[in-house]
């Protein structure tokens, strides 16, 4: 009887670090109200600024609504540092490229009130260890942004094991 209680408390343990890993990070609205993502999950971090390793990549899950007819995106980061000097990031093309990398079976065109989401692999390069806040644009092939948040991060320094954890 002690057995099957310690194994139920054990897999109930198991679920809750399970779920922990997979809550919403909490970002932010971009400052023209652009349509807002359903949820964000950045890999290990719930509550921002979100340490993230130089030299390593960080995982964003993005969960957003399309309202139109959508054939192709491409991400785009801006980043600022110090409060006052902002710059855009530039990412790889296969990182930009939204949609190759769809989840969950998604991919475009995207049609009207779809729900999806995107696998945003942020190289973090070697920069200085210091507070940026990064905003982060999904955009259509017409211009328009299909969605955007901003997000702290801190960039740090140790040994990354691939997954922007350090070991």
């Amino acid at each position: 009887m002690q057995a099957k209680v310690l194994i139920c408390i054990s897999l109930g343990l198991l679920a809750t670090v399970r779920a922990a890993s997979e809550l919403a990070t909490e970002v932010r609205r971009c400052e023209y109200h652009y349509p807002f993502p359903l949820e964000v999950r950045v890999d290990n971090c719930i509550t921002p600024p979100c340490n993230v390793i130089k030299g390593s990549i960080q995982y964003f899950e993005i969960d957003f609504a399309v309202d139109k007819y959508i054939t192709s995106m491409k991400a785009m980061v801006k980043a600022t540092t110090l409060g006052i000097i902002t710059v855009p990031y530039e990412l790889p093309p296969d990182v930009a490229a939204v949609c190759p990398n769809l989840m969950y079976g998604a991919y475009c065109p995207l049609y009207p009130t779809e729900d999806v989401t995107y696998l945003f692999v942020f190289p973090i390069g070697e920069y200085p260890e210091i507070g940026v806040k990064v905003e982060i644009y999904l955009v259509d092939q017409d211009g328009d942004i299909a969605t955007c948040f901003v997000c702290d991060i801190k960039v740090v320094k140790g040994n990354s094991n691939g997954n922007g954890t350090t070991s």
